[in-house]
């Protein structure tokens, strides 16, 4: 990994999906002189753009982004692979004097560069997969599992005999659930770290009922640009269909309609559904993180309940100034 000074400056916007973080972060990069930083895990996939809200080259206005478009829809892409090409980013922009701007909704994105050891081993079961994982040691037996795990973590290999199924197991879950070695994560669980980078976190945060209808109303507009045929394309060009894109939000939905397995609104009506849970899910998240200074989004509303974003900008702006000295 790019090695980074601990005295290099990070500033970050993070919050649910739908609460204005791409309006605010164009109007901070602006301010700050700052280059994006995208932790969205979606939006790192060529050919999602409705349906990720990507923001478009002519809106950036000339603010570098990163980590937007790097891999094609088929591709897999995890965590660990983000940690490290942000990594590099965030180096490179500070060598170029620039401030990083660490942008998104994804929190474990998020967290893997702000956070020495991400991953407590208790929270990664998943009875699916092991299940699966038993159903292939039925079918071409524990040696082949085994081999399985040296390709991915040869530490863990070594140590692990091929006839403990449990362990075998659990280090293969480890590694499809956070994209890390269970031998990488037990070996930075016992080191003593410093913060990589000097750090400023805000949030915004949004009445629910509020919230959730920025939601609907997202998901009704990317309808009307054209959400539908960008999944028509994704289908056509024969992307596998266990890939991680088309089972992201709104991909998925969309999927089960043009497969003639759900009207056009009952599709819509769960994927409103299920973002509204996704961003609670983001809310419980960063609620977690007490570094957070959160902001009102409703305080920097009009009447009629559109963003102020250069508001609302010019006072993160400020506070990124005071926490970085900038």
């Amino acid at each position: 990994m790019t090695k980074i000074s601990e005295e290099q400056k990070l500033a970050v916007l993070v919050g649910p999906t739908a609460s204005g973080k791409t309006e605010v972060s164009l109007q901070v990069a602006q301010l700050l002189n700052a280059e994006i930083i995208s932790a969205d895990s979606m939006q790192v996939y060529c050919g999602l753009d409705i349906g990720t809200a990507k923001v478009t080259p002519a809106q950036r206005g000339g603010t570098p982004h990163h980590l937007m478009d790097i891999c094609e829809p088929g591709e897999d892409f995890s965590v660990a692979d983000f940690r490290l090409m942000a990594a590099a980013a965030i180096h490179s922009i500070g060598e170029r004097k620039h401030l990083p701007l660490l942008v998104g909704g994804t929190g474990l994105y998020v967290a893997s560069l702000l956070n020495p050891y991400l991953f407590p081993l208790k929270t990664q079961k998943d009875d699916n997969f092991r299940a699966n994982m038993r159903q292939l040691a039925l079918e071409k037996g524990d040696l082949y599992l085994h081999r399985r795990l040296a390709k991915v973590d040869q530490a863990a290999a070594q140590r692990i005999h091929p006839s403990d199924h449990y362990r075998v197991v659990r280090a293969l879950e480890v590694y499809e659930k956070t994209g890390f070695c269970i031998s990488e994560i037990q070996n930075q669980s016992k080191m003593d770290f410093k913060p990589a980078y000097h750090v400023a976190i805000a949030g915004l945060t949004l009445r629910r009922e509020l919230l959730y209808a920025r939601i609907d109303s997202r998901v009704d507009k990317m309808i009307e640009a054209g959400f539908i045929d960008e999944v028509k394309n994704l289908l056509f060009s024969q992307i596998p269909a266990h890939s991680t894109a088309l089972r992201g939000l709104g991909y998925r939905h969309l999927i089960t309609y043009l497969k003639g397995l759900s009207t056009l609104d009952e599709a819509l009506t769960a994927l409103k559904r299920d973002t509204r849970r996704y961003a609670k899910r983001q809310y419980t998240w960063f609620k977690r993180d007490t570094r957070i200074q959160w902001f009102n989004v409703e305080e920097y509303f009009t009447d009629e309940k559109q963003l102020i974003a250069e508001e609302l900008a010019r006072e993160i702006a400020a506070y990124f100034k005071h926490k970085l000295e900038l």
